[in-house]
């Protein structure tokens, strides 16, 4: 039986996609969504990304899949690539769910510095179940590792999350766990 019970999960997926491209693979939402609720009981998990248009099939993706999305106007720069800073509605969301008790714990899907103050907040107050780094240990924020909160990195993951791989059962042999 799983020990978390109502816990929430807060995802910057433009960490999430740049983390895991920059290590050579792909994730597989309907499985990361499963993935979340088995291993740590997450009961709702918000993904914060940038509304563009033409991303509209990944946004329905990733609503089937279970994510609560959070869209962020983008603007784009001068060479016309699209930037949706969402750091701040991140932690706003975090913050205001911890201070309502909206939620039992957390967990916080990034590998960037600027939230460490976060993540030091929910760690002092017994609300962090674990950061989980979409980039590998070499490329994680030292902001984050210093704060010496539990941090999974996804790559270590990798074959329980990953496009077109199965999961691995404990044993080794092929299955449908997630855990």
């Amino acid at each position: 039986m799983n020990k978390y019970k109502n816990n929430f999960a807060y995802i910057d997926g433009n960490n999430l996609y740049q983390g895991v491209r920059s290590s050579g693979w792909k994730i597989n939402f309907n499985r990361f969504r499963r993935w979340l609720s088995d291993k740590y009981g997450i009961k709702r998990t918000y993904y914060f990304i940038g509304l563009i248009p033409k991303e509209k099939d990944l946004y329905g993706s990733l609503a089937k899949a279970g994510f609560t999305l959070i869209y962020k106007e983008v603007i784009y720069d001068k060479d016309g690539k699209p930037k949706g800073n969402c750091d701040a509605d991140l932690v706003l969301r975090s913050v205001v769910d911890h201070f309502e008790n909206n939620c039992d714990s957390q967990i916080v899907v990034a590998s960037d510095g600027d939230y460490a103050c976060l993540v030091k907040n929910l760690k002092d107050n017994n609300k962090l179940v674990t950061v989980l780094s979409p980039n590998p240990k070499n490329k994680c924020s030292i902001l984050l590792k210093r704060i010496n909160a539990p941090i999974v990195y996804l790559d270590d993951i990798k074959r329980k999350i990953c496009l077109n791989e199965k999961a691995p059962g404990k044993d080794g042999t092929l299955q449908g766990s997630f855990s």
